[in-house]
């Protein structure tokens, strides 16, 4: 069966002091992300971002300011203990953006659907990043560690 990278978009939330916006995984307590999701077929990534950010956050499009986007495709490979669930699935191919907080983080609504994806939410330290993140998602969290600490 071919395998294949998903299309994918993925948001930082940062403040001025250095800070991130991390989410805790409903599914997996403990494990700490930023949001993120597939790109619908003809959409373009940025407007995949603020549907993404509004379906996982609540936040909407004025809740946010772009202050960046990364590059190019970061990409990463799905552990063989989670390709069963999406066997057809090897990975994702991610564009990246970083949006400014405007206002706090009151706006947030992680039951904004029928099916939260994220129980928690955290400030997180930018150099700490790569260390909260699950093994997989590493080389990518310093990738945007690096990047979002030259914005």
């Amino acid at each position: 069966m071919a395998q294949i990278f998903r299309a994918n978009v993925g948001i930082v939330l940062v403040r001025n002091d250095n800070h991130v916006l991390m989410f805790e995984r409903q599914d997996v307590p403990g494990a700490w992300q930023f949001p993120q999701g597939g790109i619908d077929e003809g959409e373009e990534p940025i407007s995949a971002a603020y549907r993404e950010l509004e379906e996982e956050t609540g936040l909407i499009k004025n809740n946010v300011m772009l202050i960046g986007e990364y590059p190019e495709w970061l990409i990463y490979e799905l552990p063989e203990s989670l390709r069963h669930k999406k066997p057809n699935m090897r990975g994702q191919a991610q564009r990246w953006f970083v949006f400014d907080l405007q206002g706090n983080e009151n706006l947030i609504n992680l039951s904004v659907n029928d099916y939260p994806e994220f129980s928690a939410y955290k400030w997180v330290k930018l150099s700490l990043i790569e260390n909260i993140a699950v093994s997989f998602r590493k080389p990518i969290y310093r990738a945007l560690a690096r990047f979002i600490a030259h914005l």
